[in-house]
């Protein structure tokens, strides 16, 4: 019998989350790696543009140093790329 999906919930603070992501990495790892043996994933570009109604275009910044390095350092311990770190930082509501 298939093991029922995880489902991510909502958290009140990043301790939470990342405390939640820490007791269920695994399982989460395993539906992905049977998602994407089993074709069941969608290409990045189209996750990166899902619910964008305009074309993205690209865009120059200029940072400290600093700023740089304590944004690649945030991007790391979050797990995703640190262009990808800025990027969720400009589209902040």
């Amino acid at each position: 019998m298939p093991k029922p999906k995880t489902v991510v919930p909502s958290f009140h603070s990043e301790r939470a989350e990342a405390a939640w992501w820490e007791k269920h990495r695994a399982d989460v790892e395993a539906g992905l790696r049977a998602a994407m043996r089993d074709c069941k994933t969608a290409p990045p570009r189209e996750v990166i543009t899902k619910g964008h109604k305009r074309k993205l275009l690209p865009a120059a910044l200029r940072l400290t140093g600093e700023d740089l390095d304590a944004a690649r350092k945030i991007a790391e311990d979050r797990g995703i790329a640190y262009e990808a770190y800025i990027k969720l930082l400009a589209n902040e509501d």
